[in-house]
């Protein structure tokens, strides 16, 4: 995209007056001037007479008798802006779409639903999907072929826009017998992978042999000189981690330590603004893809706060403190909720704002440069390209200090002293345009790692992060009917919550009671329990849908969930509905979380490491976990003190209840394995029973 500043050029976009302007936008625009998505205002001024999804872009369709072309992307996509700019901001391109195709633009964090339709289409069309997500189909919504980037003209063995584009309208009016064996084609392969699968053996009668297939599955994967899974791209996948971190094996969890630890020291970490990026190209996690997701942030922070529970290792609670405070910092609206993301690109290219040349660093820290660049991996001619350098730390703080014969403790003050002259100079550049919008689903990730830091690494500031943000989606992101809504950007957006934002949204007010013991979020993840159930059971089909009965419905039903970088929507739902059936003794939840998890256990015996959170919730179906009964007033020292050792023991499937008595001495009793032992109010006492049982 052609703008310097693309934060500054969206902002100009939002303050345009379009009271005056026709329904199509004018000459300067096309109809999504009148969106409040921030991915759909970037192609506002695009040539392409572009649709939002809806009716009114179907009827034209049909009234043309003409192919439609379903574009998704996101705001802060580094590839869907490359696109655009070779091809939807090009005149040649924009005359052959408004001709031959109508031509709709779908922002996938804003409509998940669509984005999981035209996924599916593009998985058994191609195998594969990414964004941007270009998926063509009749006026009756029936896909008939899917594709992602492609440049302009063709190069290096991919095929043209142009080419295609002409090739598709010629066949549309030419042959259209083979454009609806292809439609016929793919539905039916959608209907194959959709199909309930059925299993002679109940899911739940083989846990014990889906939890080692896992493992091996993991450990096959499991790259033992850099960690992480497969070689380049890598991705954190912390659901991964966090499973191989609750798994008493120690293999399993010295895999997830040591991914976390080379994590913290590569490229993917911003080692100056805090939190990390998105994914690494290369195997070593060097070169990130420089996007900052708010998702990301959350689950791996999850994913350091089980590490730092299990060892007591001080990298692993500033990891989580490191992204939080990134967080705090840079994805916080001033009323409680959290953006999206953080654009890879600033001035036109992609990671323009990380990135460091030698001499800048040492005009920015003197006589310090020398030995911040050696601990980064500063050079004069760069460890990326034309020159420039990503910081990255190929010894530990330790390892180098001892290497340098300086004392850790001086040397750590020293390099935060240049990190922070180096930050203030960073935020003088041109920034990475910040996606605004305040999606539920990310939002309830978020809630529940501020809410367990607060309680695991004792920052009541952490708690009430926690608590703005859950009151804002409560309050903001609700209809007058109660029903939850996806998105808030400048208001709430008008599609309806989705299966994954009622269940992320229960789970983070699910850890907010248990860092609390405020009943009111509880009875708040009550109330989204029930809704759920009502919403989303499909009681004819036996399935859990992803999208609410009330909500739009896609042509073909997605194909089944599983685990990726953030949880399986119908597994964190079962996970969710099984600790509230603990905390109030309600059967129904627990019968209806057993239900839920019926789908993806079956799935798990294809593939078990895809769905590592619903053998969790299997397991915890079929233990009883550890119960923490306390008493005495919640807000004082003491309480906090047995507060902090009981979440950070490592008892991961604990039940946490209040007495109601807050006129006692701060005290708590542990009920566990068939043994309830004595009330304590010694934090240190504490900590040595649950040594025993964790």
């Amino acid at each position: 995209m052609k703008y310097n500043d693309s934060g500054a050029y969206l902002k100009s976009l939002q303050q345009v007056d379009r009271s005056s302007l026709p329904e199509d936008g004018g000459e300067r625009f096309n109809r999504l001037i009148f969106s409040s998505s921030p991915y759909l205002l970037q192609h506002a001024e695009n040539p392409v007479r572009w649709y939002e999804w809806g009716e009114q872009a179907f009827t034209a369709a049909r009234d043309g008798s003409l192919p439609v072309l379903v574009s998704v992307g996101y705001a802060t996509c580094h590839w869907c802006h490359v696109m655009a700019g070779e091809s939807f901001e090009d005149r040649e391109v924009a005359d052959l779409l408004n001709r031959h195709f109508i031509c709709i633009k779908v922002d996938r964090e804003e409509r998940p639903d669509i984005d999981d339709f035209c996924m599916a289409v593009s998985q058994v069309m191609t195998g594969s999907g990414g964004w941007p997500l270009n998926v063509f189909m009749t006026p009756e919504k029936r896909p008939f072929f899917a594709m992602t980037y492609l440049p302009k003209r063709g190069r290096d063995g991919m095929t043209g826009l142009l080419d295609l584009l002409a090739g598709i309208a010629a066949l549309w009016h030419q042959q259209p017998d083979r454009i609806e064996a292809n439609c016929s084609g793919i539905i039916e392969a959608l209907a194959r992978v959709s199909a309930p699968k059925r299993h002679d053996t109940p899911p739940d009668a083989n846990l014990t042999f889906l939890s080692a297939e896992a493992l091996q599955q993991l450990s096959g994967s499991f790259d033992q000189h850099f960690g992480g899974f497969g070689n380049a791209p890598k991705f954190p996948m912390p659901i991964n981690l966090t499973w191989l971190i609750r798994n008493k094996q120690p293999e399993a969890r010295a895999m997830a330590l040591q991914t976390l630890h080379i994590m913290r020291a590569g490229g993917i970490w911003d080692h100056l603004g805090g939190g990390l990026h998105r994914y690494a190209t290369d195997r070593q996690w060097r070169v990130p893809h420089f996007e900052k997701m708010l998702y990301d942030q959350a689950m791996v922070a999850h994913a350091a706060l089980d590490a730092y529970c299990l060892t007591g290792d001080q990298c692993y609670r500033e990891m989580v403190e490191n992204i939080l405070t990134f967080v705090g910092r840079d994805l916080s609206n001033w009323q409680g909720g959290f953006y999206s993301a953080l654009d890879a690109d600033s001035e036109n290219r992609e990671g323009a704002c990380y990135l460091w040349r030698r001499e800048e660093i040492e005009t920015l820290l003197g006589d310090e440069a020398d030995l911040f660049c050696r601990l980064y991996d500063i050079s004069e001619t760069g460890n990326f390209e034309g020159g420039e350098n990503i910081l990255h730390m190929p010894l530990p703080l330790d390892r180098f200090s001892a290497q340098e014969g300086l004392d850790a403790a001086e040397l750590a003050h020293r390099i935060g002293q240049c990190r922070s002259i180096l930050l203030t100079a960073r935020r003088a550049r041109i920034q990475p345009l910040r996606d605004e919008k305040i999606i539920t689903a990310w939002n309830g990730l978020m809630i529940a790692a501020y809410a367990r830091s607060s309680a695991v690494l004792d920052i009541p500031e952490h708690r009430d992060q926690a608590t703005s943000a859950a009151d804002f989606i409560l309050t903001r992101l609700r209809r007058a009917d109660g029903r939850l809504l996806r998105s808030f950007l400048n208001g709430p957006s008008k599609a309806p919550a989705f299966l994954e934002d009622y269940s992320a949204l229960m789970f983070g007010l699910i850890e907010l009671y248990n860092a609390t013991l405020d009943t009111s979020r509880r009875d708040q993840a009550l109330l989204l329990a029930d809704e759920t159930v009502r919403l989303f059971w499909d009681q004819e089909a036996g399935v859990m849908r992803k999208t609410g009965f009330d909500a739009e419905a896609m042509p073909h039903p997605a194909s089944l969930d599983h685990d990726g970088v953030m949880p399986s929507p119908l597994s964190q739902t079962a996970w969710c509905l099984e600790r509230l059936s603990r905390l109030i003794g309600r059967q129904d939840l627990r019968e209806s979380a057993s239900r839920a998890v019926e789908r993806p256990l079956a799935d798990a015996q294809r593939h078990a490491a895809s769905q590592l959170l619903a053998l969790t919730v299997a397991n915890a179906l079929n233990e009883e976990p550890p119960v923490f009964n306390f008493s005495g007033p919640v807000g004082t020292q003491g309480f906090r003190a047995l507060m902090t050792t009981a979440a950070k023991s490592g008892l991961f499937s604990a039940v946490y209840r209040h007495s109601g008595n807050t006129n006692a001495v701060p005290s708590v009793s542990v009920c566990a394995y068939g043994t309830c032992h004595r009330p304590m109010t010694d934090p240190e006492e504490l900590a040595q029973l649950l040594s025993t049982l964790a």
